[in-house]
């Protein structure tokens, strides 16, 4: 039997995230990059938010590829270019909308570009399927 441990260790901030993932058994499945293309490799979407909403759509059908959803994600990297405050918050309100409560560990960082001039956003993660779902 496989568990999933999220842990935010005492003497660490209280984040939208978990600071550790301890994964025991299980089958772990890592997404490469989700940016806002759709089905033909275009851009969707022309603001943040509608980025961020293709960016959660295109990773969760990514995760039910592998028989996964948004509970099974124990890390996830976010790369945002030109990331403002006003971006974050965004990020966080749809984030939440597509997680609800779930925290997995993860990393934010602010970039100049990513690999098309329209994209404002990719998001890659690692998932683990416990053993009794897998």
């Amino acid at each position: 039997m496989s568990t999933i441990q999220f842990i935010n260790p005492k003497g660490l901030f209280k984040g939208s995230f978990s600071h550790v993932a301890a994964v025991h058994g299980g089958t772990t499945v890592y997404i490469s990059g989700q940016v806002a293309f759709d089905e033909d490799g275009k851009v969707s979407g022309k603001t943040f938010e509608a980025q961020c909403v293709k960016v959660f759509e295109n990773l969760q059908l990514a995760l039910a590829g592998a028989n996964a959803d948004f509970s099974h994600l124990v890390k996830m990297n976010i790369y945002v270019r030109d990331l403002t405050s006003e971006k974050l918050q965004c990020l966080r309100s749809v984030r939440s909308s597509f997680l609800g409560s779930h925290q997995p560990a993860s990393t934010l960082v602010a970039t100049p570009g990513l690999v098309h001039e329209d994209l404002m956003l990719e998001i890659e993660a690692v998932a683990v399927i416990p053993q009794a779902d897998a």
